[in-house]
């Protein structure tokens, strides 16, 4: 049982969590500030309220389909997580997701938005970003 509890406390400890600023950043050295259509602020309000910024994020859901990752991108569609039947619509092991390498991650968005659903896909965007003053989002980054 220690040994779970070092392992996972090690897996805690090597996340990956970005401080806003830092992510917005990221973001846009990545070609996210203005992909299909939406503001880096857009991108940075959704990784907020999809993962507080961090990279090792995980959530299982009733479908029993997981999100991982900085975008909890979802295993079902977008990734193989090797559990779960999945479309793998990025063509990666979803494990690629919870790395502090976070280009795959984005490239994984991008191909995420440009499906019919768009950034819509994401329903803390929906909830906590659509139709919004994002402002302070990048409030204070000099992006």
């Amino acid at each position: 049982m220690r040994g779970l509890v070092f392992l996972l406390l090690v897996a805690v400890a090597s996340a990956k969590v970005f401080q806003r600023c830092e992510w917005a950043r990221v973001l846009k050295a990545n070609g996210m500030d203005g992909y299909r259509g939406h503001s880096l602020a857009n991108w940075v309000c959704l990784s907020k309220w999809e993962s507080n910024y961090n990279t090792r994020a995980t959530n299982l859901n009733t479908d029993r389909s997981t999100d991982y990752g900085i975008f909890q991108i979802n295993s079902r569609y977008w990734c193989n997580n090797g559990q779960t039947t999945t479309s793998n619509g990025c063509n990666i092991r979803c494990s690629e997701l919870l790395t502090d390498d976070v280009s795959v991650a984005i490239n994984c968005a991008k191909r995420v938005v440009r499906d019919p659903n768009g950034i819509g896909a994401w329903v803390a965007w929906r909830r906590h970003c659509e139709n919004r003053n994002l402002s302070s989002y990048l409030a204070g980054c000099g992006v």
